[in-house]
C-alpha cells in the first residue's frame, strides 16, 4: 500500500506499537516536545511518543502518523481495519538492550486512548502496526506560546497543520528590520538571544516538506512570557 503525501512518495511501513501513560491524565502527554498540554496544543489525546529514528532529535515534534494494527500478524489482538491518527509529541528513549525502541527501530510509544483504537487490551501491551506519514488536519490557527526570560525569548509553537514538523523558525520584531533565525532549544521550543520585549512579533516557519508561511504581527507589543497567541494562518 502506498500513497503521496506532500509531493513525497510514501509507503505502508511495519512497526510495532505500545502504550504507556496508562495512569497519566494523556493531555499531559507533551513530554520531550516541550508541549505544555496536549489539548492546549491542539493535539487532543491521540498522540505517541516515537524512537529516535522517527523522533530526529526533535524536528518530528507535531509530525502526523496514520497507524493501523497489522491484523493479518496479530488477530487476536489487532482490531481488523481500525485506524488511528497520531500526533508525535514525546521521545521513545532507547534501553540499549535490545528494546523496541532502540535504534534503528521505527516505534510507536502510543498513549493509551489512541492504542485502544487500534487493539484490544490485554495482550501484554505490544502490537506490530502498519504506518505511514500523513497531513496533519488542525483546527483554528497556529499557537506561538512565549517562554523565557529577560533577554531570552523562547517560543513554543503548536497547532501547525501540513507536515506538522518544522524544519527551521525566523521571527522579526517591529524594531528590527530582518528575519532572525531561531534554533532549536528542545522539541517544539525555538529560541533567540536577541531581546524583542515591547516589541509586536511575527514568524517565518518552514516545514520538513518545504512548505513556507509567514505569520506577520501575530504577538502584539504588550506581551508577556506564559501567554498563547493563536495566528490566523494555518498549513494546508
Amino acid at each position: 500500500m502506498a500513497m503521496v503525501f506532500e509531493g513525497v512518495h510514501c509507503q505502508w511501513l511495519n512497526s510495532h506499537a505500545t502504550f504507556y501513560g496508562a495512569n497519566q491524565n494523556p493531555s499531559t502527554l507533551g513530554g520531550a516536545c516541550g508541549y505544555d498540554n496536549t489539548f492546549h496544543a491542539g493535539f487532543g489525546v491521540n498522540t505517541a511518543a516515537v524512537s529516535g529514528a522517527l523522533f530526529r532529535g526533535g524536528e518530528a515534534c507535531g509530525a502526523c502518523y496514520q497507524v493501523m494494527c497489522n491484523y493479518r500478524l496479530d488477530p487476536k489482538w489487532c482490531l481488523r481495519g481500525a485506524v488511528v491518527t497520531v500526533t508525535a509529541t514525546n521521545f521513545c528513549p532507547p534501553n540499549n538492550h535490545g528494546g523496541w525502541c532502540d535504534p534503528p527501530r521505527q516505534h510507536f510509544d502510543m498513549s493509551m486512548p489512541s492504542f485502544l483504537r487500534i487493539a484490544r487490551q490485554g495482550n501484554e501491551g505490544i502490537v506490530p502496526v502498519l504506518y505511514t506519514r500523513v497531513s496533519c488536519k488542525r483546527r483554528g490557527g497556529v499557537r506561538f506560546t512565549l517562554r523565557g526570560q529577560s533577554n531570552f525569548n523562547m517560543v513554543m509553537i503548536s497547532n501547525v497543520g501540513g507536515s506538522g514538523d518544522i524544519r527551521a523558525t525566523w521571527i522579526r520584531g517591529s524594531k528590527t528590520t530582518t528575519w532572525l533565525p531561531m534554533h532549536r532549544n528542545w522539541g517544539a521550543n525555538w529560541q533567540t538571544s536577541v531581546d524583542v520585549r515591547s516589541q509586536t512579533l511575527s514568524f517565518k516557519l518552514i516545514l520538513v516538506d518545504g512548505n513556507t508561511l509567514e505569520f506577520f504581527n501575530v504577538i502584539p507589543s504588550s506581551w508577556r512570557f506564559g501567554q498563547t497567541f493563536t495566528s490566523q494562518n494555518q498549513f494546508a
